[in-house]
């Protein structure tokens, strides 16, 4: 249920959303999520792999600032109300997020939702006593 997130922070500029990715890519890693958030002068650029540890080091290698954080990942139902129902149960223990998406996982073509969460091992035990599951990097 708790994966490795990498935030990569990346100049606003045209094209080095596409530089970035490259270099990710080049080193045979498949980004399985992402999300983007911007400002006037960078973005954040946060993916889920299936190897962080060796994003890291290729971030590293390429003088790209980032950090790595955990992230708690459910699987939600894809159906009406899948999403609100999650929301209810962190609500209902007095759990804030501070930012969330989604994906689907390739291997069992489900959806799961990524939740950057500040107690996040308090999360996790909450969510699995209320029948959430997760998904292992392996599965990714």
């Amino acid at each position: 249920m708790l994966l490795k997130q990498i935030s990569i922070f990346i100049e606003n500029r045209t094209g080095r959303l596409a530089e970035v990715t490259n270099i990710i890519a080049q080193n045979g890693i498949d980004i399985r999520a992402l999300a983007v958030a911007d400002t006037a002068h960078f973005g954040i650029l946060r993916i889920i792999v299936h190897d962080p540890y060796k994003v890291e080091q290729i971030l590293k290698d390429n003088g790209l600032t980032f950090s790595l954080t955990s992230v708690v990942t459910v699987q939600v139902k894809d159906e009406p109300g899948g999403l609100a129902s999650l929301l209810g149960v962190l609500t209902e223990h007095d759990i804030s997020i501070e930012y969330m998406y989604a994906f689907l996982a390739r291997n069992d073509n489900k959806a799961y939702v990524v939740m950057r969460i500040e107690e996040d091992l308090k999360a996790q035990a909450i969510l699995k006593e209320n029948g959430y599951i997760g998904i292992e990097a392996g599965k990714l």
